[in-house]
């Protein structure tokens, strides 16, 4: 939650369900011609909890060549998960990537913190040149620490000399918002670019805009 009582000094984005439209989906739909086989291999065989640990440095390559041993018949599909990695990018959310412009336009120094695997980050800091833009960023899979734990929040306020009570933090899941609340971080959630915008601008980080006031009451009059 934004504290209006207090200013805010950083703003600290978020990649993945923020900035990028990550969502292996994107990649697996191309590979089962069913979706309910599909849902089932993403929740028991390539599972959140399996992937978990990658988000905390351990190298998907062996992890999914493990996994291939114990199912067989989807080995195919697991050895993806490494090898095709960057077809779980959906895109791009450019309104998020404007909002990312605007507050390093009002010299607000803007860091990102996500939990990736330390291999993808830098294909995709190649690949999408706006990741570049940061004033620091912490790579869960470099750090052997991933959200929603306590203690990747607290390396991102020591390596970059941020004060919890003056950092903002924008994540889609509420989880993490909730630990970093727990430190005094000042936080909010991501709903759309649109919204994003609208929140940073209640919060005295960006100019209110006349237009986007326009546009936003159009669009809840829908």
């Amino acid at each position: 939650m934004i504290d209006g009582s207090r200013p805010v000094e950083a703003v600290v984005f978020d990649i993945g369900g923020v900035l990028l439209d990550w969502n292996p989906r994107h990649l697996y739909r191309g590979l089962f011609t069913d979706e309910a086989e599909m849902e089932r291999f993403l929740g028991e065989v390539c599972s959140p909890a399996w992937h978990a640990p990658h988000d905390r440095g351990v190298p998907t390559a062996a992890s999914c060549a493990e996994l291939a041993s114990r199912y067989p018949e989807f080995a195919e599909q697991i050895e993806a998960w490494s090898s095709r990695s960057e077809e779980m990018i959906g895109g791009v959310f450019t309104g998020t990537v404007e909002v990312l412009r605007a507050v390093r336009e009002t010299g607000v120094p803007c860091y990102a913190l996500t939990n990736m695997e330390a291999e993808t980050y830098p294909l995709r800091l190649q690949r999408f040149p706006f990741l570049g833009y940061f004033d620091g960023t912490i790579v869960s899979g470099r750090e052997g620490v991933a959200k929603p734990e306590p203690a990747i929040f607290m390396r991102l306020l020591d390596r970059f000399g941020l004060t919890a009570g003056t950092t903002l933090m924008i994540d889609d899941m509420q989880e993490n918002l909730d630990a970093a609340a727990v430190l005094g971080i000042q936080t909010l959630l991501f709903r759309s670019s649109r919204w994003l915008r609208t929140d940073l601008e209640a919060a005295g980080v960006l100019r209110r805009s006349v237009a986007m006031d326009t546009e936003m009451a159009t669009e809840s009059s829908a």
